[in-house]
């Protein structure tokens, strides 16, 4: 039996997939942990194979090379030095399992199941894995650590089955992705599962970009009495020692006074963004991006924020005028390219236009002009941004936000084409809180300027696609203000058609919207993955059909 210990938060960054690189981390934790004079290494999640790693898990030669890397791992525990308790898969008796494994001593020394499997949102782990018993405390150098996993923490179940059989610290390690507000969520959970067992808690979170969802870090220790003592700094690698002693009432205190200051709002969704882009650049071995570069606010904010992600020389914006494009958009266009030091090319798509148009004019037998052509210039646009990712290698990004997707506001094969969208979550109107803040913040962890680096003019001119003359979004849209809140309380809230009204709005608004919002639902299927920031975010988290014939509306 000990009286002290010293415990390491591993905050890190696995890809999914990597077993040998997620391996060669964990060592890299250890050695530093040993350094830090630690006696026990606490990983994250699945973080041998990476979290979240979807269907991947199912492959039986997968799940070999998982085990294999955590044997190879516990063999390094052979000749002393810190434990590790680390997130992997674990077959037992044909099933498999989302398991937390002590490793020391050269062996796996004990396993503990995930027993709350969540199946909402992005997450869907009741079809990849079975729900393990519930647990009793694992014993560590003569004391018990209450091992949970994860969503464990979210109801009481887990944390009172591990204090009433005997736990003295909660240890968690966790997978959960940002969300905006989520974080005060985490805490009061955590501060509720202290408040119900007496004991303290150790919370260990993944950090870094995943496809469409990003893991902000942020792991902490409670005290037994709610104290906060440990907070890691979000959107960063960590590795923290915590220390802990045994009082003379027998009870575990965590000696440690690290609390850092969290992230304001703006800050953390910004840095989520730029995180998303990043990594999903990065872990899938892109060169850079290559976005069209229109003078409006969309295309300025996903530009600051690839060069936040990856620096000016891994960014090259293409502007593309058409005869309705005006003279005060390429200058914006222009001077956004020069505060942003990105190289830009001018590719005029005039001369394709007319080609276009004399290949079709015999189909549409003299038809008037309509939407028609609008998508054609889009598509125009669409193809150059393509053409130029094919010959150079750079990811296509797209610039299209949450309001426009929501509502059809967009061209398939058009602006709709890339590889990633940063957008993709953010709301118009957050698209202009996101823009003005970034103008007077420079964030940390980029590679882009200083402050303002989005002319004040984007800002504050009317939005247009300009694909006709003196076109604006609000020619066809309501006020941004308006269409976000009614779209808001359709998607993340799925507030009834009446309860809407209340608000506050015309019926014939709501209804307006809720129908565009429900037909657009095929280009969405269509639509590139992008950052997760809300609730309920288009994709896993929100599956609606298709083909629908109840709209909900008056």
């Amino acid at each position: 039996m000990t009286d002290s210990l010293c415990i390491a938060l591993a905050q890190l960054n696995p890809t999914v997939g990597d077993i040998a690189g997620n391996l060669a981390r964990a060592r890299k934790a250890r050695a530093g942990g040993a350094a830090l004079g630690a006696d026990l290494v606490v990983f994250s999640e699945l973080f041998i194979t990476g979290y979240p790693p979807e269907d991947l898990i199912l492959k039986p030669s997968f799940q070999d090379a998982a085990e294999a890397a955590i044997a190879d791992l516990a063999g390094d525990t052979a000749n002393g030095g810190p434990t590790l308790l680390i997130g992997t898969p674990w077959r037992e008796n044909g099933d498999l399992y989302n398991a937390a494994v002590l490793l020391a001593h050269g062996e796996i020394a004990a396993r503990r199941y995930k027993y709350d499997l969540p199946n909402y949102g992005v997450f869907d782990e009741k079809r990849l894995f079975a729900a393990g018993p519930l647990p009793g405390p694992v014993s560590f150098r003569g004391m018990r650590l209450g091992v949970m996993v994860c969503e464990d923490m979210w109801a009481p179940d887990v944390a009172e089955c591990l204090q009433e059989t005997g736990a003295e610290i909660l240890v968690i390690g966790n997978g959960s992705p940002f969300e905006a507000d989520k974080r005060d969520e985490r805490m009061n959970l955590a501060i509720a599962r202290v408040v119900e067992t007496g004991l303290p808690l150790i919370y260990v979170n993944q950090f870094g970009g995943q496809d469409e969802l990003v893991f902000d870090g942020g792991s902490f220790v409670l005290a037994h009495d709610r104290t906060l003592c440990v907070q890691a700094p979000s959107w960063c690698e960590d590795l923290r020692a915590t220390d802990w002693s045994r009082n003379g009432k027998g009870h575990w205190e965590c000696e440690s006074q690290l609390a850092c200051t969290p992230s304001e709002p703006l800050d953390s969704i910004y840095q989520a963004i730029v995180l998303g882009l990043r990594d999903y650049v990065n872990k899938n071995g892109f060169p850079g991006v290559v976005l069209g570069l229109s003078g409006g606010i969309d295309s300025a904010l996903s530009a600051v924020v690839a060069v936040d992600a990856l620096g000016a020389d891994r960014v090259r914006c293409l502007i593309m005028p058409s005869p309705y494009t005006s003279q005060g958009s390429i200058d914006d266009a222009e001077a956004c390219a020069t505060a942003l030091g990105v190289r830009t090319d001018t590719v005029p798509i005039a001369s394709a236009m007319e080609a276009y148009d004399s290949i079709l004019d015999p189909l549409f037998e003299d038809r008037e002009a309509d939407v028609t052509e609008e998508n054609i210039q889009a598509r125009i646009r669409g193809m150059t941004v393509m053409a130029f990712s094919n010959k150079f290698g750079h990811m296509a990004l797209t610039t299209g936000n949450k309001s426009e997707m929501s509502v059809g506001y967009a061209t398939l094969y058009g602006d709709m084409c890339g590889g990633y969208s940063a957008l993709k979550d953010v709301y118009k109107t957050m698209v202009y809180d996101l823009s003005r803040w970034r103008n007077t913040h420079h964030p940390e962890r980029v590679y882009g300027p200083g402050q303002r680096v989005i002319p004040d003019n984007i800002i504050t001119k009317a939005p247009s696609a300009e694909l006709k003359p003196d076109q604006t979004d609000q020619d066809t849209l309501p006020p941004y203000d308006v269409l976000d809140d009614i779209l808001e309380s359709l998607i993340e809230r799925e507030m009834a058609f009446d309860d809407i009204v209340e608000r506050g709005y015309t019926a014939d608004t709501v209804a307006r919207v809720a129908r565009m919002l429900y037909v657009a639902e095929y280009k969405r299927r269509q639509a590139p993955p992008g950052v997760k920031i809300t609730r309920r975010s288009f994709g896993r988290d929100r599956r609606y059909p298709i083909t629908n014939g109840y709209l909900g509306v008056k």
